[in-house]
């Protein structure tokens, strides 16, 4: 069980005011407040601690580089990998699907080859496919949700045919919150041999990721929603797979030899990861992970189920709402419009005069809303630090709403 007081008091942010109120910070699928625990080893890391990893033999590099690649083992813990081995730090979910796209997909398709997508991805799962259609002439080939914003994995399966070599498909919406059977999708996939790009960005800040048990090929995580800094995270790539790639940006660190004439690359993970990385951020990552991990992510899933619940309730009970999804399996992400209302940028503004802060706009997922005949919605999103009380501040604020532009 949640203390969630106590969890709230880890949350600095959560102490201040907006616009006179106190902050209701309902965001978080955008990105997430940092505890103290993270500031600190920021602060530590870049105050105490700083240099370059992989370079030096000095007191200050080893402190970095043995902090630093102590987080590959915290990541793979968090994800239950086999093995660290098998985790590549990125910038975020966008460069590790541009990564598998250049290093994985691109040296293995060709023109007719198909990726199935869903149209709940978000653009970072889209725009990297589309390169490989304008480039290469790959076919990309789109599984819609039903009414309730339900995907069905056998419909994703169904879309397979024998020219199918990718299945990229994200583990929860961040428009919808609903839940994807990736299991369902993955275990379907390996019987026809086909590979598994899941997104997890939206997933594992709000539930236990087993990618053993998922059985997926790959899986990306980003940082700054799971509590971390901005340009930090990490994707999970299958040693068959890993194996089967070639390097998607070249410079140091990746390399194990460099020559006129010649170049060999280290070992994976190393071999793609090149440049100074971003050694603070992924070192703040991984205490982000650690504090999760303390906290218990079943507690967690708990406790945001408990909201995701009451936050239903009290919004279906407003008849002049529009939410955007029914799923029975749902994430603690809502969006919604209001009927005669202003655009969802004039609702948010309203919400922030009452120290509510959610997002409006087409959350980077413009095929869904097409999809849905929407060109904007707001978006609620909740984290661990979310409370009831919150839930209640949102509805007031949306009935405020209501009565300004009915």
């Amino acid at each position: 069980m949640i203390d969630i007081e106590a969890i709230r008091t880890q949350f600095p942010i959560l102490s201040r005011e907006v616009n006179g109120k106190p902050l209701c910070y309902l965001d978080n699928g955008a990105s997430a407040q940092k505890p103290q625990a993270v500031l600190d080893t920021i602060q530590r890391a870049y105050g105490y601690e700083y240099a370059n990893v992989h370079r030096g033999l000095h007191t200050l590099s080893t402190i970095s580089t043995e902090n630093y690649e102590a987080v590959r083992g915290t990541v793979a813990r968090f994800l239950n990998a086999p093995s660290e081995d098998h985790i590549i730090f990125t910038s975020g979910t966008t460069e590790a699907m541009n990564l598998i796209s250049y290093g994985w997909a691109a040296p293995r398709m060709q023109a007719g080859d198909e990726i199935v997508l869903s149209i709940m991805e978000h653009h970072a799962n889209i725009v990297p496919w589309h390169f490989l259609r304008e480039r290469l002439g790959v076919k990309l080939v789109w599984v819609e949700t039903d009414l309730n914003g339900d995907l069905d994995p056998q419909a994703v399966l169904d879309a397979v045919t024998d020219r199918t070599k990718l299945i990229a498909i994200t583990h929860v919406s961040n428009v919808l919150g609903t839940v994807v059977d990736v299991k369902a999708i993955c275990d379907g996939a390996r019987a026809r041999g086909v590979a598994v790009c899941v997104d997890g960005s939206q997933a594992a800040v709000h539930m236990p990721v087993d990618v053993a048990d998922i059985g997926c090929d790959f899986y990306a995580v980003t940082g700054h929603k799971l509590y971390g800094p901005s340009g930090s995270g990490a994707v999970f790539i299958r040693p068959e797979r890993m194996a089967e790639m070639v390097p998607f940006i070249g410079g140091g660190d990746m390399i194990r030899d460099v020559h006129r004439d010649t170049v060999t690359w280290n070992d994976p993970p190393h071999k793609f990861e090149a440049g100074t990385p971003g050694i603070v951020q992924t070192i703040g990552l991984g205490t982000a992970l650690e504090w999760m991990m303390d906290v218990g992510m079943d507690d967690i899933q708990a406790h945001e189920a408990d909201l995701t619940a009451y936050c239903r309730d009290r919004l279906e009970g407003l008849n002049w709402l529009n939410v955007q999804g029914k799923s029975a399996t749902k994430a603690a992400i809502f969006s919604f419009t209001i009927d005669g209302a202003a655009h969802a940028h004039d609702i948010s503004t309203v919400l922030d005069k009452k120290g509510v802060a959610v997002r409006a706009g087409q959350h980077c997922a413009q095929p869904l809303m097409e999809h849905m005949g929407l060109t904007a919605t707001c978006r609620a999103s909740f984290g661990v630090y979310n409370t009831r009380a919150e839930v209640d501040t949102l509805v007031d604020a949306l009935e405020l709403c209501h009565d300004l532009f009915a």
